[in-house]
């Protein structure tokens, strides 16, 4: 035994050492620190967020900031990481309880294959843990089990992956017979709640907090850079202990259930109404308002929580606006951690069955085992509580417009019927006036505003025509050609609809992969449902897109993309702009990509398909080209960006705009051309643009020689039933050949190529 206290001793003085000599060197600042949740960071400047995520398998996803491009970096899910019960996150690593073992596991963004922790305590089994800037402490005993409290094990952690190595412990004696329920570690010192009550710091720099004699438990620690806070069990309020500067003025008589610790500021949970209080260098105007929360995490300056409506993540700085950089992955998170134990009062057991994700049916690994999220007693601002916390469900918050009776008086501010009543008949003669004014002023506008309107028109732009398609209704012409573009227009805009951010997501199942249906240069196409029943597909910009893509350059191309409307079209039916996120909403084309039946899984198309398609694709660019003020060029066109809807019909995806600057107007119209040849020849030839099967591998090198050698025949796909009469798909490989010309000044204009299509269709063929 005295072998074992002497080498302990020596550990301990070695440990010490190494601790000040790495105080003495350090310069940079180093932020606040975590305790355990479904949601940590890591700090410094290798920072990152982690979350487990809301599927029920309690996988890890993290998101960064890029640095270089101040955009968001997601990094996505470590497959090497088992599920995960917990986490807590020190300078620049993060760490967790596997959900299987309750063993702990160790990484940082660099390296998620290599657990970090020393081999002594890699296989022991921990029911809480909690990281420091370079140090991790941990409670022993199952995660699982119905005992959390026990003895505390601490380590340090390298971030240098060419130095790491089994280090020594961080080691004091006077902790090492004390039984800890909480812990939460800071900056060199780590502060536990011992079991019956009070509380304990050790580590180098614990000095710097002196807890005061206190017999009272803790649900929650959270420790700052040199300050600690804890929520009393007996009261629900807040205490802290260290350097003021991180708690300056703690809210009295606010009741709490979570914590977080920042740089020089504490966030806190309320327990009423899930709203965010934050203490300390903390600019409370840029906390979000509106939404509760289940569960937050600060990194210095940022801090980032789960939304409780919809299980979004959010995040918000403490001095001032968020940076894009810091916008977090829409993905659904974990609320809280999965537990055995049953939920007891002022808890409710989440049903995941509210997320209305197919076959999501617990968001725990573990069937036995549950979350229990705090319940709510009240609702944020214009919201009452419609009804009550039960034992599946937390109190629902209806809008305070949607109030019928006393029950929502109080919380609305609303004192009798008759009140009621009057505000109403108030608000509603406001809208009368107001509409009769606004009225008023738009006819006085259009009175003196039409004749510049008509005159600009006659001016500026070609009348507009409405020509029918295939299958299609014809729109017929107004009577007055020249405001006929004016109120088309008028009509497209009034139609697309502002989606909101939690719409969408709920609409694709949190935009998981299952329901993705394409991606491009623009980002993810996702298929959704909205709550009508209608399937659209949103685009989901990526981060790239973002930020080569300032606010006024996507106002100005939805406002172009408002405005198109037509048959042979992908049509924008809205967006949505929330949390820094670019998202269009199209129609659902429910027959997928041209590229697909002609080169992938897809059923192929006969010949009288194949001809319509080209027709279609012709029309659409047309209108694009001809119909559209300014002109708008594709860029783009190919098989891929050609769908098909449930009728059929072939549609033009990713329509790209003409920028207002480019003189060389018609060589951009002509590169569409170019590019729709390049389609006809996939279309008559069935095979891919390169392909290494041929020689020449590019379709163009390929079938352009035989085209004008007189063996047109000699491309047309064998893989479908030849039709009696070849001639037209001949005069097909004739179009082709000509929209193909090198001289771009001897390529027909997109008119002429349907004028050509169209009489092709016409004939028809004989199968």
């Amino acid at each position: 035994m005295d072998f074992q206290h002497g080498f302990s001793s020596l550990i301990h003085l070695v440990l010490v050492l190494l601790l000040l000599s790495v105080v003495m060197t350090e310069k940079r600042l180093v932020v606040g620190f975590g305790s355990m949740g479904p949601i940590s960071a890591a700090f410094g400047d290798n920072g990152f967020f982690c979350a487990i995520d809301a599927s029920g398998k309690q996988e890890v996803f993290c998101w960064e900031k890029n640095n270089s491009t101040l955009a968001s970096s997601v990094l996505g899910h470590f497959n090497a990481i088992p599920p995960v019960a917990a986490l807590t996150g020190g300078e620049g690593f993060m760490c967790g309880l596997l959900a299987n073992t309750s063993t702990p596991y160790c990484w940082n963004s660099v390296d998620s294959g290599t657990n970090l922790v020393p081999s002594m305590f890699v296989n022991s089994a921990y029911s809480h843990i909690a990281a420091g800037k370079d140090h991790v402490c941990a409670v022993r005993g199952s995660y699982f089990s119905s005992i959390y409290s026990g003895n505390v094990d601490c380590w340090e952690i390298s971030n240098d992956s060419e130095r790491r190595s089994d280090l020594v412990s961080y080691f004091d004696p006077s902790i090492s017979n004390l039984v800890f329920e909480k812990i939460a570690s800071g900056e060199g010192y780590t502060c536990g709640g011992i079991e019956h009550g009070g509380i304990v710091c050790w580590g180098p720099k614990s000095g710097s907090i002196e807890v005061s004699d206190e017999s009272d438990n803790y649900v929650n620690l959270a420790s700052g850079k040199d300050s600690v806070c804890g929520i009393s069990e007996l009261t629900g309020e807040v205490k802290c202990w260290g350097g003021n500067n991180s708690f300056v003025n703690p809210p009295n008589g606010t009741r709490f259930v979570d914590l977080t610790a920042g740089a020089r500021h504490f966030c806190g949970i309320r327990e009423d109404n899930h709203g965010i209080d934050c203490w300390g260098t903390h600019d409370s105007s840029v906390v979000p308002k509106g939404s509760g929360f289940l569960a937050i995490a600060s990194s210095g300056f940022i801090t980032c929580g789960v939304r409780e409506d919809d299980l979004l993540l959010d995040c918000w700085g403490s001095e001032e606006p968020l940076p894009a950089g810091y916008s977090p992955p829409l993905q659904l998170s974990s609320p809280g951690l999965c537990t055995a134990d049953p939920c007891g009062q002022g808890k409710f057991s989440f049903n995941a069955s509210i997320l209305s994700v197919q076959d999501l049916t617990s968001l725990c690994v573990r069937k036995n085992l549950n979350i229990c999220a705090p319940c709510g007693s009240n609702c944020s601002k214009g919201f009452f509580a419609s009804s009550p916390c039960s034992a599946n469900a937390d109190r629902v918050c209806t809008a305070c417009s949607l109030c019928q009776n006393s029950s929502c008086w109080d919380d609305c501010k609303l004192t009798s019927s008759s009140h009621r009543e009057k505000m109403h008949q108030v608000k509603k003669l406001g809208i009368i006036i107001g509409s009769s004014v606004a009225g008023f002023i738009l006819v006085l506008l259009g009175w003196c505003l039409l004749p510049r309107l008509v005159t600009v028109r006659n001016e500026e732009q070609r009348k507009k025509q409405f020509k029918s398609c295939l299958r299609k209704p014809e729109v017929e012409a107004d009577t007055n050609d020249e405001l006929q573009p004016t109120l088309s227009a008028a009509l497209s805009v009034g139609a697309t609809q502002i989606f909101r951010l939690s719409e969408l997501k709920d609409a694709t199942n949190g935009f998981k992969e299952f329901n993705e249906v394409g991606r491009g240069s623009y980002g993810f196409v996702y298929k959704a449902v909205l709550p009508d029943g209608r399937q659209v597909a949103v685009k989901r910009a990526n981060a790239n897109t973002i930020i080569h893509t300032n606010g006024r350059e996507f106002e100005a191309e939805l406002e172009i993309l408002c405005n198109i409307r037509h048959c042979n079209i992908v049509n924008l039916i809205g967006y949505c702009a929330e949390m820094g996120e670019r998202l269009l909403v199209y129609e659902f084309m429910s027959h997928g990509t041209l590229h697909d039946h002609l080169h992938g899984e897809l059923s192929p198309l006969n010949w009288n398909f194949r001809l319509r398609i080209a027709m279609q694709v012709a029309k659409g660019l047309e209108y694009l080209h001809r119909d559209c003020f300014p002109p708008i060029v594709h860029r783009d066109v190919k098989a891929s960006n050609i769908l098909l809807d449930a009728e059929w019909v072939a549609r033009i995806a990713d329509v790209g705009l003409l920028n207002p600057n480019n003189r060389d107007l018609d060589g951009d119209l002509e590169s569409d051309v170019y590019n729709f040849g390049i389609v006809l020849l996939e279309i008559l030839s069935g095979r891919k643009v390169n392909d290494n099967d041929y020689t020449p591998p590019n379709i163009v090198d390929w079938a352009l020689p035989l085209i004008r050698k007189g063996k047109a025949a000699a491309i047309i796909d064998r893989n479908i039933a030849l039709p009696r009469n070849v001639e037209p798909l001949l005069k097909l490989a004739d179009i082709a050949e000509l929209a193909l010309k090198e001289d771009r000044g001897e390529r027909p204009v997109i008119s002429e190529i349907v004028m050509w299509l169209e009489q092709i269709v016409k004939n028809g063929l004989t199968l």
